[in-house]
């Protein structure tokens, strides 16, 4: 593909692509912080989404899912509401759902089934409705970087700071964008976790082709990303395309269609790296690369096993150069491989060959350890695939931020 034809300019946000207006503002779901969010596309845009695979999923998910099928994928507005995610809540957080799916659509004069929903936030607790309605009430969005900087806001829980990210490439003779905002910090372990992500463009491309491309997307990037283990019920991950940029549809198998798949997966990797390196208490982003498997799926749950097992991401707070626990984590995927063919490398330093110990300086470990990222490598030697995974250090407080969530 032609990495010159990707523009990064900056800053880019959802609001930078031609149709989209956004906001965010405060209503009282959370204490003091924004916690209401809308990201509107008054000319409608054809959407596509992917899930938690969680079989306990939040109303707003099967609400959201309702509409876009519907609709035959047609989205123009998006609300967001944060501080309580209106899961395991029965009939009554349904109602709640679509209460909510309805005022805006009365709001913005829209067909119910043009709108969809998200929440985040604590799980099991009534949503306070008639604050949230009362809050759609404020939503005034508009054009700018200010009203896409309170959106990505708004829709934050534990994390420690927005996370945005674009791109942009030319098509047709037309700059098109690709952008997209994100929040997740804990409950992080996608397979569609708690984390939420949105993503505007201004390509014409019809709902079908986008969803096979978000999900292709997905599998790449959020889904190889892991904080703590967990899954969430409420995960969402979806991506709106106005066609505001007044280029022809998007086609299958083209020169163009390759160009805009490249920039949906940055722009989603930039954002999954964001989160990983936001794990609750995280303090290191941890990233591995696994090479010499026989399919790619294989490289990447074995790089996924790493970065997600809890001994690995000790070692790493502790700053302790602990090969045994890579190849432990290795070793316990539930498939064969050749166990006495595994190299490892931790920062710059080789520290196994052909599943043998060889020796390495542990002071330059504990140095290359003590960065802001970690890389380790892990090559089978068993076939020509590779795979990667990003995650984070699990350290003390980790522990304090989780233990006290709810209270």
């Amino acid at each position: 593909m032609n990495m010159l034809n990707i523009q990064l300019t900056s800053p880019l946000t959802v609001t930078t692509p031609k149709g989209f207006k956004a906001t965010g503002v405060h209503v009282g779901l959370r204490r003091k912080r924004k916690d209401l969010a809308l990201l509107l596309c008054e000319a409608g845009a054809d959407a596509a989404a992917v899930y938690t695979t969680n079989q306990v999923q939040a109303a707003p998910i099967t609400v959201t899912k309702e509409a876009i099928s519907k609709s035959g994928g047609k989205v123009h507005a998006v609300l967001v509401n944060s501080g309580n995610a209106n899961a395991c809540t029965g009939q009554l957080g349904l109602e709640h759902a679509y209460a909510s799916q309805q005022a805006i659509a009365d709001q913005f004069q829209l067909a119910q089934e043009h709108v969809v929903i998200a929440s985040t936030g604590i799980i099991g607790q009534p949503l306070a409705i008639d604050t949230l309605l009362q809050g759609i009430e404020q939503l005034q969005p508009d054009e700018g970087e200010e009203q896409a900087d309170d959106f990505a806001l708004a829709i934050l829980t534990t994390d420690t700071g927005t996370k945005t990210a674009g791109r942009q490439i030319w098509l047709d003779g037309e700059l098109v964008s690709v952008c997209g905002v994100a929040k997740g910090s804990g409950m992080i372990h996608p397979n569609m976790a708690t984390m939420l992500g949105f993503l505007t463009t201004d390509a014409s491309i019809p709902s079908p082709l986008l969803q096979d491309i978000l999900k292709s997307a997905v599998n790449r990037t959020f889904n190889c990303i892991t904080v703590d283990g967990d899954s969430s019920t409420n995960d969402m991950v979806m991506i709106l395309a106005s066609g505001a940029a007044q280029t022809q549809p998007l086609q299958p198998e083209t020169d163009e269609i390759e160009q805009f798949q490249q920039a949906v997966e940055e722009v989603c990797q930039d954002l999954a790296k964001q989160i990983a390196r936001d794990g609750e208490g995280a303090t290191k982003l941890i990233e591995v690369n696994v090479h010499g498997t026989a399919n790619e799926w294989t490289a990447r749950k074995i790089a996924k096993q790493i970065v997600g097992s809890s001994l690995v991401k000790t070692a790493i707070f502790g700053e302790d150069a602990n090969w045994g626990r890579i190849i432990a984590a290795v070793g316990s995927i539930d498939e064969p491989i050749d166990v006495g063919q595994i190299d490892i490398r931790i920062g710059s330093q080789w520290v196994l060959r052909h599943s043998m110990p060889i020796l390495f300086d542990e002071s330059l470990a504990s140095r290359e350890l003590a960065q802001d990222v970690v890389e380790i490598e892990v090559n089978l030697n068993q076939g020509p695939a590779s795979g990667h995974a990003f995650g984070c250090d699990l350290t003390y407080d980790y522990i304090k931020i989780n233990a006290s969530y709810r209270t």
